[in-house]
C-alpha cells in the first residue's frame, strides 16, 4: 500500500512539473493604444523547442492606425528590420518578405484583437542577444524589449 501511495505521489509530481515546463514555453503579451507592451522582458527556457506568444491588443484603435505585432530578431538587427519593414505594408505585417534577420513575427492586430505566434527555436542559441518589438511604422523605436532564451 505504501509503495502504491509513493508511486501515485511520484506520478502526480511528474505531471505537475511537466505541465509547468510546457507552460513556460507559452507567453501572453499585451499591447495598448499608448504604444506600450505589458512587459519589456520575455524569458523562456532554452529547453523549449517551440515557443508560443499570444499578443492581445487591449486598446480600441484599429490595426490600420494603431496596430501592433511582435517580431523576434537579434538585438543588433532591430533598427534595420524595423526600418525595412515600414515599406512592406500591413499586408506583410510590416516585415520585409523573406527577411532572414527575422526569427519569427506575428500578424498586425488592432484594438480588441489577439494573435498567437508559434515558432521553432532551432535557430536560437541559449544566451543569445535577442529582442522583440512591434514593426508597425515608428513603433519599433520605443515598443521593444529583451527576448531571453536561457
Amino acid at each position: 500500500m505504501k509503495l502504491r501511495y509513493l508511486l501515485s505521489i511520484t506520478t502526480l509530481f511528474a505531471a505537475v512539473f511537466s505541465v509547468q515546463a510546457s507552460a513556460s514555453c507559452e507567453v501572453t503579451l499585451e499591447a495598448n493604444d499608448m504604444m506600450k507592451y505589458s512587459t519589456d522582458l520575455i524569458s523562456v527556457p532554452a529547453t523549449c523547442e517551440e515557443v508560443s506568444i499570444t499578443l492581445k491588443h487591449t486598446g480600441s484603435l484599429p490595426a490600420a492606425s494603431m496596430g501592433h505585432n511582435i517580431v523576434i530578431t537579434d538585438t543588433a538587427n532591430v533598427r534595420g528590420v524595423g526600418t525595412d519593414g515600414m515599406t512592406a505594408g500591413i499586408e506583410n505585417s510590416y516585415v520585409k518578405p523573406g527577411d532572414d534577420r527575422v526569427y519569427a513575427f506575428s500578424k498586425v492586430v488592432g484594438g480588441g484583437e489577439e494573435t498567437t505566434l508559434t515558432f521553432s527555436t532551432a535557430y536560437l542559441q541559449a544566451g543569445g542577444d535577442y529582442s522583440f518589438f512591434c514593426s508597425f511604422p515608428g513603433h519599433w523605436a520605443i515598443m521593444k524589449g529583451k527576448f531571453e532564451f536561457k
